[in-house]
């Protein structure tokens, strides 16, 4: 699946767009029952919501579920994803979301690529976001803000500032709280949106939101009763490989395997439905 010249445009403009029902529901049901389990599985890889029992985020699962792993193959998401990068890609990162009903936390204001650039070298934001949202995205639930154009700012240089909680550990988890390690200024944010505007994305499950890196964004705390997941998987250029670093992060957050990643057929995911359902 490729993109029109007018989608194109789109995401240069603002930063973001949204490819609706992309996916049949079927195999988004096989993606949940999924999470289901691995949700609650014990893992380094899982992170928690401050009440300390409330899954927040699941990192790396890609490389050790075979749905998940298909899903960032899939052409209707690989293949925009190389058109916007503009070359081969690799899985950078890979992480999934969730918003749990009533407890779901916020994400403060921030840019991802700040993230990328002073904790793991990576030189260039030629890289991309594809959002898969794994249940319908409302206003209710703790939807993703974005600032469109935002990204047209470049990197906006925040200093870091000490998150982590006396004990906690390891020293990565202050990049995926609540209280971010490079969040932005609420004086900033405020000049932003009067220079830009506001957009709050709803979509439905199977829907795919491509953002750029450096597009500023956020997510309030869930109060609703309806939960809210999203599987988001980074794509880096082949020619975009991180510089080294005194203390990479696990590679479970940011992968070291730069091989290509090549689009499978597009029913790969719903083979796997198939066959659970006979």
């Amino acid at each position: 699946m490729y993109l029109t010249e007018e989608q194109l445009l789109l995401y240069k403009n603002q930063g973001f767009f949204i490819l609706p029902e992309c996916f049949p529901r079927g195999e988004i049901e096989t993606m949940k029952a999924e999470l289901s389990a691995i949700s609650a599985e014990e893992s380094p890889k899982r992170v928690l919501e401050k009440d300390g029992k409330t899954v927040r985020s699941l990192h790396g699962t890609h490389k050790t579920n075979d749905v998940f792993n298909r899903l960032t193959r899939h052409p209707s998401i690989l293949e925009p994803a190389m058109q916007i990068v503009g070359s081969q890609v690799y899985v950078y990162q890979f992480k999934i979301n969730l918003k749990a009903p009533f407890s779901g936390d916020i994400w403060q204001w921030h840019q991802d690529y700040i993230y990328w650039r002073k904790e793991d070298g990576l030189q260039r934001p030629q890289i991309v976001n594809a959002m898969f949202i794994l249940e319908d995205m409302n206003e209710f639930n703790g939807p993703l803000f974005v600032i469109p154009g935002s990204h047209k700012e470049e990197m906006i240089d925040v200093a870091a500032h000490n998150s982590q909680k006396s004990g906690e550990s390891p020293a990565w988890i202050s990049s995926f709280t609540s209280n971010l390690k490079y969040s932005i200024t609420q004086e900033v944010v405020t000049d932003l949106v009067s220079k830009y505007g506001i957009y709050s994305v709803k979509a439905v499950a199977g829907s795919v939101v491509f953002f750029n890196s450096n597009l500023v964004h956020a997510s309030a705390n869930n109060i609703s009763p309806f939960g809210r997941s999203t599987a988001i998987i980074t794509y880096n250029s082949v020619k975009n490989i991180p510089s080294p670093v005194a203390q990479p992060r696990p590679d479970f957050l940011v992968s070291q395997d730069y091989q290509p990643v090549l689009p499978l057929a597009s029913e790969i995911l719903s083979e796997l439905y198939s066959t659970k359902s006979i």
